[in-house]
């Protein structure tokens, strides 16, 4: 029977693996506490950073429905585990590990689907949400723009020309038909 402590742990990382939206696995070998520090600030207030035990994490990743991280569980390894935006923890990890080499990212899990360690460089690169969503919102409104401004075009030609028409009457020049008598008389 498992000890109560390691039960509460395996209880403990299931709940995160969960209830996060990401989670990551780094190994951290060589890195100062004083690194570890600042690299949890580099992830930001979404995401949480553990240096955990291989075999409890394994058992509780497989207890929340993730196998495809067994092969990463070697050697020293740390998880975040990313509740908001993945897309700004994955910056951070990218970031750190640029000035950090002793970080390496193995891989993880994003919503459900295994990801590799080149998947989530290519997630750091992404914009954010908030810019992706304002880009989406500009291109609705520039189309919504063209295709007011198309339906207003023939109207706008057809009054266009009427104006002209009429000025043109108005002052008596060529386009002013002949008189309908005049052509009956001849």
């Amino acid at each position: 029977m498992a000890r109560p402590d390691k039960a509460a742990a395996v209880a403990e990382l299931t709940d995160q693996f969960r209830s996060s939206s990401a989670a990551v696995l780094t190994e951290y070998r060589g890195l100062t506490v004083a690194q570890l520090k600042e690299l949890r600030r580099s992830l930001g207030e979404n995401a949480q950073y553990a240096v955990v035990k291989n075999t409890l994490t394994k058992i509780a990743a497989n207890e929340a429905g993730i196998t495809s991280l067994d092969d990463l569980f070697n050697g020293p390894t740390a998880v975040a585990f990313v509740s908001g935006d993945p897309v700004t923890s994955a910056k951070g990890l990218r970031d750190f590990a640029k000035e950090n080499p002793n970080l390496i990212i193995k891989g993880g899990v994003l919503e459900g689907k295994a990801l590799s360690a080149d998947d989530f460089k290519k997630l750091a690169d992404l914009e954010s949400r908030e810019v992706l969503l304002a880009k989406l919102a500009g291109g609705m409104k520039a189309s919504m723009a063209k295709a007011a401004a198309t339906f207003q075009a023939p109207l706008t030609k057809f009054v266009r020309t009427t104006d002209a028409l009429r000025s043109k009457v108005e002052q008596g020049g060529a386009g002013t038909p002949a008189p309908a008598e005049a052509e009956t008389a001849e």
